[in-house]
């Protein structure tokens, strides 16, 4: 990401700073990584599948959806977003990849394979192989498959198999998950060694894999202190320390330590009463992806007493699940991957939501962080994390008497996000939660 701006009205977390310079410091080592002829992998977001592999045979990642994100939050999204224009990909693909794919073919095609200057953070050196993942997103395998094109690399597949609500509940479905998860694990291990050269150190990957666990639980529980009232972290805080989780940057042992810090700042807001805005007048949900070239529209809401106490639930740790029992890191890995898929299907069932994992957190966060509305930003460009929304918007008024104000935008062009016409929503909409917090007020228990 860009280097972040204080929001006039948003109490940014100290503990923030260094886990948000972990992005920095990941691009800078894969740049290192190439000069000194060792391997670098552009990964694709993969759910913790891959990562920990890779972490713990010394092969540097770096992510293109995560660098895409920062070539919006720079302003330089566009170049690229051009570039991918002229080689024939339509405008309505995934922001993220059309921005990745132009990159790509600046590098190829007018750098020579070298990162083109004055990209954020070093830019993304070419890398040995790409890793693709078939989780959530539409544009993954044809994405990557086009990556592989420009640069005449090899690409591989994680799979993450994921059996539907009423799937998960028959026979033994669950475990038959699980073991097609470790059978394509191992089969990308086998992969990584032939390919790098290198070993797996089996007992190095079981204490890497029980570090990304422990670091995601102490992520996990920062996000429970936030139902304090007032909240005391923005989603902000969030979006700028959740890569250093999401995408495993940096040495697992060092950032669990910085998330430590985090979750004690946050902890002692909690016990000082002490909030991310100096006046929360409304308590709301975001989904899913932000605009990342134009946070700074969440400062001006903030100024209204907008907190925006939870966010997309992609971006949060799965639920935690009891894996003490498990000797295979393997095993460890697949069922972790699968918790974050399936860990709300049980709340799934229970209230009849039938778009699990991607409904039914909102469900859940809506009434246990006590919110007032929710923003859904409708993504022109991201079938995926779009199509949900409106029935994410009546499950949370038919349920809970919570509103949602929708807006369409983009995750990296620019040009398809209003935040003019966003704020004008924005009056009006502040009556209506009133409005339902009356109703909700009224059906509280004496």
């Amino acid at each position: 990401m860009a280097k972040e701006e204080k929001g006039k009205s948003i109490l940014r977390l100290k503990s923030m700073y260094p886990l948000r310079a972990k992005v920095d410091e990941s691009y800078r080592k894969g740049i290192e990584a190439m000069s000194a002829g060792e391997p670098t992998v552009w990964g694709m977001l993969n759910f913790y599948l891959g990562d920990s592999i890779l972490k713990t045979m010394g092969i540097q990642t770096v992510y293109p959806e995560n660098f895409s994100a920062a070539l919006a939050a720079s302003g330089m999204a566009q170049t690229f977003l051009d570039a991918a224009d002229a080689d024939g990909f339509p405008t309505h693909l995934c922001g993220y990849s059309r921005a990745n794919v132009g990159y790509t073919s600046v590098m190829m095609k007018e750098c020579e394979g070298h990162v083109p200057p004055g990209v954020p953070m070093g830019g993304m050196p070419k890398p040995l192989f790409l890793l693709a993942s078939a989780a959530i997103c539409d544009a993954r395998y044809k994405w990557f498959q086009s990556l592989g094109r420009y640069m005449n690399v090899p690409v591989w597949n994680l799979e993450a198999p994921l059996p539907g609500v009423k799937e998960f509940f028959i026979g033994d479905a669950y475990e038959q998950a699980v073991q097609l998860g470790i059978k394509n694990l191992r089969s990308f291990v086998r992969f990584v060694e032939t390919i790098s050269g290198r070993k797996m150190d089996w007992a190095k990957l079981e204490e890497t894999v029980a570090l990304m666990i422990e670091l995601n639980r102490i992520w996990y529980e920062t996000s429970l202190l936030r139902r304090a009232k007032p909240c005391p972290m923005h989603s902000r805080d969030f979006w700028s320390a959740m890569p250093a989780a999401l995408f495993s940057l940096g040495e697992y042992g060092e950032t669990i330590g910085l998330f430590k810090d985090m979750y004690d700042e946050v902890n002692q807001r909690v016990n000082d009463g002490i909030g991310a805005i100096p006046n929360e007048k409304y308590r709301l949900i975001f989904a899913e992806l932000p605009p990342w070239h134009t946070l700074g529209f969440f400062d001006t809401l903030a100024d209204r007493g907008w907190n925006f106490v939870m966010e997309s639930y992609a971006y949060h740790p799965p639920v935690p699940i009891d894996l003490s029992g498990i000797n295979d890191p393997l095993e460890k890995i697949s069922r972790f991957n699968l918790q974050f898929l399936v860990g709300y299907y049980r709340s799934a069932r229970k209230q009849a939501v039938p778009v699990a994992q991607l409904a039914i957190p909102y469900y859940e966060y809506a009434r246990d962080w006590q919110c007032d509305g929710a923003l859904l930003h409708s993504l022109i460009s991201c079938r995926s994390l779009s199509i949900h929304l409106p029935y994410v918007a009546e499950m949370l008024l038919e349920k809970l008497n919570v509103p949602s104000m929708m807006v369409e935008g983009d995750i990296v062009d620019l040009r398809l996000f209003n935040p003019e016409d966003a704020l004008l929503k924005a009056v009006p909409f502040e009556e209506t939660m009133n409005h339902y917090r009356t109703i909700r007020n009224r059906k509280k228990p004496d």
